[in-house]
């Protein structure tokens, strides 16, 4: 047989036509840094649909979108994943997707789906929130905080030297960071959240520019050397800290404060690009990600929460997270109107 395919090409060469040989297809899709899945689900998926998956990871969110913006007039991928509801309007203003109604939209919950139109849709959510060092708390019998007012207190401005107990992200270069400026913003409006933020570093707020650095060097929670006992970061922390510990643990080191307010909630979408020649299979990978088996494997794999209600969450999960009730919300929009002009006046008001 592979004796008469051979001869067969050697003759369609010989007489000029053109050989179009049989293989998979390949789909791409864009992503920022932090996305993860499990081998065995892209084999998974490869398998099913004859296809290779090719992941271009290109930075941050913020850098991820910038590249799909760039490049939409000949797009470099099918698929984007990893927009949020803080850069949601850009997308879609940009028009870079192209609607599809998954019918598995049916079985998520009308919180999450934020485009009426189906050009972005849900797939992970997770919350913002100030981590704490526990033992910190305990040994010195001080009260936790429990709203964003507390924060001001007196006793959570006493740390070593002129720096306070809580260390936060900018949110000119910070996901996390900007998340949390948004929660002070629909806690306390645009008239008052410059205030509180002045009132925060008055009681000796620390700012550095990413959450690695606050997380890992400055939170004590997590490296146990650090001066802050308190860290924005996300909910999702205590888990995995318990993961990842060198030596098998049974309590969280860390949980987080969960205050009304004192969250903010991101949501991650995708959608597929215009532009792309394989759209067909873009949909069955956009169904997939919002199918039972994805939706199961991420929390371990981007410590991201599933917006299917079906998806089964890990043990460690239940056990050392905590879920707030309520979370600070703003309209998509109008952060895409006002979300230059707050990190500025934030920056003016904090980094001065």
């Amino acid at each position: 047989m592979k004796k008469v395919i051979f001869v067969f090409l050697i003759g369609a060469l010989l007489a000029g036509c053109t050989v179009k040989l049989v293989g998979p297809q390949t789909l791409t899709v864009m992503t920022h840094d932090s996305f993860a899945i499990s081998e065995s689900l892209v084999t998974q998926f490869e398998s099913e649909y004859d296809v290779t998956l090719v992941f271009l990871k290109s930075g941050d969110t913020g850098s991820a979108l910038n590249r799909a913006i760039l490049t939409k007039g000949s797009t470099e991928a099918d698929v984007f994943y990893g927009v949020d509801n803080t850069f949601l309007s850009r997308a879609l203003e940009e028009d870079l997707f192209v609607s599809y109604a998954s019918p598995a939209l049916e079985q998520i919950p009308a919180e999450f789906k934020l485009d009426d139109q189906n050009r972005a849709l849900p797939v992970d959510y997770g919350d913002v929130c100030i981590n704490y060092d526990k033992a910190y708390f305990a040994s010195r019998d001080l009260a936790l905080p429990q709203s964003l007012d507390d924060l001001l207190k007196p006793e959570y401005g006493q740390g070593s030297g002129n720096e306070g107990l809580l260390v936060v992200e900018n949110p000119a270069v910070s996901s996390p960071g900007l998340a949390f400026l948004l929660a002070t913003i629909a806690q306390y409006g645009e008239e008052g959240y410059l205030d509180y933020w002045q009132a925060l570093k008055d009681n000796g707020l620390v700012v550095v520019n990413d959450w690695s650095t606050a997380y890992y060097t400055n939170f004590s929670g997590s490296s146990g050397k650090g001066a802050q006992p308190m860290a924005v970061s996300y909910a999702s922390s205590p888990a995995v800290e318990v993961v990842y510990a060198a030596t098998p643990i049974t309590e969280a080191p860390i949980a987080s404060l969960v205050g009304d307010g004192m969250c903010f909630r991101q949501i991650e979408f995708v959608g597929i690009l215009k532009g792309t020649k394989n759209e067909k299979l873009a949909q069955s990978f956009v169904d997939f990600m919002l199918g039972k088996d994805f939706q199961e494997d991420m929390p371990l794999q981007m410590f991201v929460y599933p917006v299917n209600p079906e998806a089964v969450l890990p043990e460690v999960y239940v056990k050392y997270n905590q879920v707030p009730e309520t979370t600070g919300s703003l309209d998509a929009q109008l952060i895409a109107d006002k979300r230059d002009v707050w990190i500025q006046a934030w920056m003016d008001t904090v980094l001065r």
